[in-house]
């Protein structure tokens, strides 16, 4: 019975650790596609002021770097993540560039920057449905 015990004890241990890992892969947006409403197509100008005004409403300073590339910071408490965004009329991609305090290495981050791009990623494609 002690062996028993021994092994379920073990085993709920495992289980804890690997509930409790921080870290998961990078998740990174490639080549989304955008999907205007029916009729309508977008300009240049127009995806970057929906990636812009999505990325706004969650906290992101947006910087429009060049046409079809803008760079995306968030800083939340001592956390801070820098993302590339690039677009064209079709699609957007997200793409990690750095962070701090995130315990960013060997392609993995902290489980919340992977929140945070998929919380960007669903307000860039609710600003360009509209």
């Amino acid at each position: 019975m002690r062996i028993f015990a021994g092994i379920l004890m073990m085993i709920a241990a495992a289980l804890l650790a690997a509930a409790c890992a921080t870290t998961q892969p990078i998740y990174n947006v490639q080549d989304a596609p955008i999907v205007a409403p029916a009729g309508k197509t977008y300009s240049m100008t127009e995806v970057q002021q929906a990636i812009m005004r999505a990325g706004a409403t969650l906290g992101w300073q947006m910087n429009p770097e060049a046409p079809g590339r803008i760079t995306g910071r968030i800083a939340l408490r001592t956390h801070t993540a820098i993302v590339d965004i690039t677009h064209n009329t079709k699609t957007y991609s997200i793409k990690y560039r750095d962070s701090t305090n995130l315990e960013a290495r060997d392609g993995m981050i902290h489980r919340n920057y992977n929140g945070w791009i998929q919380n960007l990623d669903k307000a860039i494609r609710a600003q360009t449905s509209i």
